[in-house]
């Protein structure tokens, strides 16, 4: 029998200004001024989050849909050099981002960039192994993408809106898993003073295929 339960998560970070690029970096989360972006990334804390609940194994394939600057598939491929990722975004400006950022963190070669709407492209893409969901967060597309996963395979999906969380609490009553509100506060100047402030929350639902 599947149980399920959501767990609430909090998450209080001290953000810094002076990161450095780091290429040779080993672990998730790399810093946000590490990708070219217009401003649609997947936050150092939260892609972290995210890269953990999809635990990326060797060898596995990745899809990232509804990629924007393409910094969770980037961060799957260097875990391990036999990783490989599909992004698909449906801006191609944001998909020529993608390219670039792939090509100055060194995986070009482990990284296919579709220029697409997700739900148009999903019966054509190589089984995946795990699957991130950061746009288009529909009934249909997460049942698509489940169906395509192994058993074992893991699906995670992000929503900030009220509507994408309806679909997500949906698919955690169908299907169980892990459904988290993340909140993340940063820190920043007050006068003289420094303050919290907080950023947009994230609803996360993640589960494993049984």
């Amino acid at each position: 029998m599947l149980t399920a339960q959501i767990v609430p998560h909090a998450v209080m970070v001290l953000a810094m200004n002076d990161h450095p690029r780091a290429p040779g970096q080993l672990s998730t989360g790399m810093p946000d001024d590490a990708f070219v972006t217009d401003g649609l990334l997947t936050k150092r804390v939260l892609r972290s989050f995210a890269l953990a609940m999809l635990a990326p194994r060797p060898g596995e394939r990745l899809w990232d849909l509804g990629a924007g600057t393409g910094s969770i598939a980037i961060e799957w491929c260097r875990l391990h050099a036999d990783n490989s990722a599909v992004a698909v975004e449906r801006d191609a400006q944001r998909a020529a981002r993608i390219g670039t950022n792939a090509a100055n963190l060194h995986v070009s070669g482990q990284l296919d960039v579709q220029v697409a709407e997700v739900a148009s492209v999903l019966d054509q893409l190589p089984r995946p192994d795990a699957v991130f969901v950061g746009g288009g967060v529909e009934p249909d597309v997460l049942q698509r993408c489940r169906a395509a996963l192994p058993l074992g395979g893991r699906l995670v999906a992000h929503s900030v809106t009220a509507d994408s969380d309806a679909v997500l609490l949906e698919a955690y009553r169908r299907w169980g898993g892990e459904m988290c509100r993340v909140g993340v506060e940063v820190a920043e100047p007050i006068g003289r003073l420094t303050g919290f402030r907080p950023l947009r929350s994230v609803t996360s639902w993640a589960a494993t295929k049984r």
